[in-house]
């Protein structure tokens, strides 16, 4: 019997270099049942992507469609093409019972808040020190000076609001991280909001 009246969101916001990857790549070892949102563009699928996978790929004419039919967390429009947060396939997920599951910033956090708080349980992800963030950029190798400069920049802005978050993760042991995660993970989908509190008296009663 499923209870379960919808899916749950769970939220990992921090900054670049944090871990965040690492930690999901641990986390679906021990949950399957999720769906990972991508944001949906207009722009031309390139080689090597997979529609669903890296965006979900749609015609300018059904993005606007989507955009008067308020579908859309939030949307932008670049270089003559839109990309957004589609509501369309996280309500699907969620319709399925999955755990959604966002990788975004603090701004992204307070958009998924104004409009599905009630399924969503929220963790600000960080490293142990300011100077261990640095160092774990600089030692992957793939930006530059000024990139890394800007990327440091915004933790410092962002760490201000992890108060707004429901749990604070220190990615300083991948191992410890990732129970931990996995652990508030599994809480998230058990919140007695989540489900039909009529179909489990009636089920209860029998």
């Amino acid at each position: 019997m499923n209870n379960l009246n919808k899916g749950a969101i769970l939220i990992l916001s921090g900054p670049s270099g944090c871990g965040k990857s690492s930690l999901l790549k641990e986390m679906y070892k021990q949950i399957d049942n999720y769906y990972f949102s991508i944001s949906t563009t207009t722009r031309e699928i390139r080689t090597g992507e997979i529609n669903g996978v890296d965006y979900h790929f749609v015609s300018k004419e059904s993005f606007e469609a989507d955009i008067k039919d308020d579908n859309f967390l939030e949307y932008a429009t670049v270089h003559n093409n839109y990309y957004g947060t589609s509501l369309k396939p996280i309500n699907k997920a969620l319709e399925e019972g999955k755990l959604v599951i966002f990788d975004i910033d603090v701004q992204g956090h307070d958009l998924v808040r104004v409009k599905l708080d009630d399924l969503t349980t929220s963790i600000f992800i960080t490293t142990p020190t300011l100077g261990e963030l640095e160092k774990r950029l600089e030692f992957r190798g793939t930006d530059s000076l000024d990139v890394i400069t800007n990327r440091i920049k915004n933790a410092k802005s962002e760490i201000k609001s992890l108060d707004k978050y429901d749990y604070f993760i220190i990615n300083d042991d991948l191992d410890i991280a990732s129970k931990e995660l996995i652990s508030i993970a599994i809480a998230s989908t058990k919140k007695s909001r989540l489900f039909n509190k009529n179909n489990i008296i009636k089920s209860w009663l029998q």
